[in-house]
């Protein structure tokens, strides 16, 4: 007879599709949780239901839950958006969709819990913010769609709107994929060695340095000397060095923020 597992392991079939690893999962104090308000329920978990955040979501080391505004749209056709305010182009999400769909979210908040709003206006995404969501008790992600959400919601809420950068996408569902991942595989037990985390890109304000492996040469190319040396002081040496000019040359606006530069 097995173990039974710890608070929030649950046992999982491999023939499962990745959406079940969301479904009839009960709430644990202290797991890690996502809540995906959206229009589209069934991208999710996406990409995130493979590698190792599809095996954390399996052993329960993180949850998934999506809330479909849909559910909560109005009249017999559940209407969703409307005409702009003032006259435009598109349609905008109604604020009396939107918000009940937040709040259902939200009710199952805890602890830390930020809202966010996917939103090519808002400040950019980085790791510094993922590591500061992998620190709150979990998140709440508003995907809109169309022209956007009545700004009474975004006031109401207290939401922060969050981009992946300089660029408009049809909807935010992408983009939560994207923080999602960037900020679940910062959890404690989801990366096996910790210390991959402390010396990859963005961590320390640097790039990463080049990465090798087998074999020692491949079309002409060899692993540089240093790296099959042995001597691992040199080898840092050499990692530290490397970052650093990478980050100079392709990110000076990262080389002059670490430096203090404006």
């Amino acid at each position: 007879m097995k173990p039974t597992r710890s608070h929030g392991r649950q046992s999982v079939r491999p023939s499962l599709k990745p959406r079940t690893l969301m479904q009839d999962t009960p709430d644990y104090a202290d797991v890690w949780q996502a809540r995906i308000v959206t229009l589209f329920p069934d991208l999710f978990p996406g990409v995130l239901g493979a590698s190792l955040t599809g095996k954390a979501l399996q052993d329960g080391r993180w949850q998934l839950h999506t809330h479909d505004m849909r559910e909560f749209g109005i009249g017999k056709h559940r209407n969703v958006d409307d005409t702009p305010a003032g006259g435009g182009a598109g349609m905008v999400m109604r604020a009396d969709v939107v918000g009940p769909a937040l709040a259902e979210a939200q009710s199952h908040a805890r602890g830390r819990w930020p809202i966010l709003y996917m939103s090519p206006r808002g400040r950019r995404f980085d790791q510094a913010m993922a590591r500061d969501l992998a620190d709150c008790a979990g998140v709440t992600m508003l995907c809109g769609r169309f022209e956007g959400v009545d700004e009474r919601v975004i006031e109401h809420f207290g939401i922060t709107e969050v981009s992946l950068g300089d660029f408009v996408m049809t909807g935010g569902e992408l983009a939560a994929q994207a923080m999602l991942d960037a900020t679940v595989r910062l959890l404690p037990g989801v990366l096996g060695n910790a210390e991959s985390i402390e010396e990859e890109s963005h961590a320390s304000g640097l790039l990463e340095h080049p990465q090798y492996t087998r074999p020692a040469e491949w079309e002409g190319r060899a692993i540089p000397p240093v790296l099959m040396s042995g001597n691992h002081g040199e080898i840092a040496k050499w990692r530290q060095a490397q970052a650093e000019e990478l980050t100079q040359r392709r990110r000076p606006d990262m080389w002059e923020k670490r430096h203090g530069k404006k």
